[in-house]
């Protein structure tokens, strides 16, 4: 049998070994490993630490425009090599080739509002504050920042976090998803090709030791990450003790309205692909629908299951494909635990997706779209996030009901109704206590000049992902005030406090 390639870390612009521990990288779509990566031990980890922190004075001293001149080249790379890394994505992750490639876009997006650093970094100023007194703010870096990213975008969320911390000065050390690690790796050689300087961006992959590596080290400003709830919680506690500034996004349960005057198909088209893209392995997917009116519900039932029959699961390699596997044979048994845990906590299974088959690749993690009616506020696949193909419909009598159902629930990520009343829709947006919010659209995720981050147990910290808060994340505030007295003016002492009284 032939040795299986192995993947390292890049550390100081170098691929390197380290950690005598290692795991195999799968391909979900035939359930066969291809590749095998070195675990990051302590030491490794603080390798990369110390080339972030070598590396940080001569790039925090770079001028801004130049940092910018990065990102814009690496843009451009970006999107030359974008068969490459949809092809990693896809081979590690399982997503279809489209998907992967609608996520690198996203991604792309950030790297070109990072571009935009000189005016993002532009301080304000205030001349003559007091006699002969000028007062200005500056926005400056923080030192080594590091990103704990996911596997469900691992393109995507490694390019929300570290573009913006370069680009405002600071470096950084990415710990992608020890899932499928390889895009993230070729994205940051990438950005070397770009200009970046060896050491202003390391990647380590790894575990939960190299995740406490970085926590519990000083000469890290800065965390953030993306994940579960309780990883969320961990992170911040830990971080937060430790004296850092922490960003950690955690889970979600996201709920879609649907009013009786809405559009039901184009409602139905628009669940389909917010429920099942990416095998619903996606923190803004829709697995909820809560149906106002038993008419509604039947209607949006009965329209799902016409959808759902037309779907094509099988390998994301093949573009005709709609779904492809979930990312791990532990995960698939996971969320297909979950469906028998809804039936037999008495949820009406409308469609059964355990038992689907892709000739050819028996071997792969593939789970078919499961639909359910009737889910109650008790059950399992309410409470809890199960990260796949996995649909399940609420009954309500009124539009407040739906809201008090979702305002009730621990997360508070993404929400979205469906309505061609104005009235109801305004009301909705204003008053749910969930941070995004869709009206007619079932993923509302910012662009990139916005900024991404739920309410309640979503979002651990202050500062959400990507776009203006971003800037204030990766920077500190510091306001001087300076004065010049007159040469030769001898001033007598003021022992009061200072005022422009």
């Amino acid at each position: 049998m032939s040795k299986l390639p192995v993947i390292q870390h890049l550390i100081n612009g170098q691929r390197v070994a380290g950690g005598t521990r290692s795991q195999e990288v799968f391909n979900p779509a035939t359930g066969q490993a291809e590749k095998r990566l070195l675990l990051a031990d302590k030491h490794t980890v603080e390798q990369a630490i110390a080339s972030a922190h070598a590396a940080y004075p001569a790039w925090r001293a770079t001028p801004p425009l130049k940092r910018a001149r990065v990102m814009s080249k690496l843009k451009v790379l970006l999107e030359e090599n974008a068969d490459r890394i949809c092809a990693l994505v896809t081979a590690e992750h399982g997503k279809v080739i489209g998907d992967a490639l609608g996520e690198l876009q996203r991604g792309i997006e950030n790297v070109e509002y990072a571009s935009y650093a000189p005016e993002l970094l532009k301080g304000e100023h205030s001349k003559n504050v007091g006699g002969g007194v000028d007062s200005w703010s500056e926005f400056q870096a923080l030192g080594v920042t590091a990103g704990i990213t996911p596997f469900n975008f691992p393109v995507m969320v490694p390019l929300w976090m570290w573009p913006m911390a370069v680009a405002c000065g600071n470096t950084f050390v990415l710990k992608p998803s020890e899932r499928d690690p390889s895009s993230a790796l070729l994205v940051a050689e990438l950005a070397l090709q770009a200009g970046l300087p060896p050491g202003v961006l390391n990647v380590v992959n790894g575990d939960k030791e190299a995740v406490d590596t970085l926590l519990a080290d000083k000469r890290v400003q800065a965390i953030s990450f993306v994940g579960s709830t309780p990883i969320a919680e961990y992170i911040y506690a830990t971080g937060c003790a430790n004296g850092k500034r922490v960003q950690a996004l955690g889970g979600a349960k996201n709920h879609a309205v649907v009013m009786p005057d809405a559009d039901v198909p184009n409602a139905v088209s628009a669940l389909m692909g917010a429920a099942y893209g990416s095998c619903g392995e996606r923190c803004m997917a829709i697995p909820l629908v809560v149906a106002v009116g038993d008419a509604t519900a039947d209607a949006v039932v009965a329209g799902l299951k016409v959808e759902i029959a037309k779907m094509k699961v099988g390998p994301g390699v093949d573009a005709s494909n709609d779904m492809g596997p979930l990312v791990t044979k532990q995960h698939f048994e996971k969320v297909k635990a979950y469906v028998d845990q809804g039936v037999a906590e008495g949820a009406t299974l409308v469609v059964d997706g355990r038992n689907v088959k892709v000739p050819g690749h028996e071997a792969g993690y593939f789970l078919g779209a499961c639909l359910f009616d009737h889910v109650k506020p008790g059950m399992t696949i309410y409470q809890e996030e199960i990260f796949g193909p996995v649909l399940g419909v609420m009954r309500v009598k009124t539009l407040q009901d739906a809201m008090d159902l979702i305002d009730a629930h621990e997360y508070g990520n993404g929400t979205c109704i469906f309505t061609r009343d104005g009235e109801a829709a305004r009301y909705f947006t204003d008053h749910i206590l969930v941070g995004m919010v869709g009206v007619n659209v079932p993923l509302p995720v910012p662009v990139a000049y916005h900024s991404f981050g739920g309410w309640k147990r979503s979002l651990f910290g202050d500062l959400s992902a990507y776009g203006p808060d971003a800037v204030r994340f990766y920077t500190k505030r510091k306001t001087i005030t300076q004065r010049w007295p007159s040469a030769g003016v001898r001033e007598g002492s003021v022992f009061s406090f200072p005022s422009t009284r």
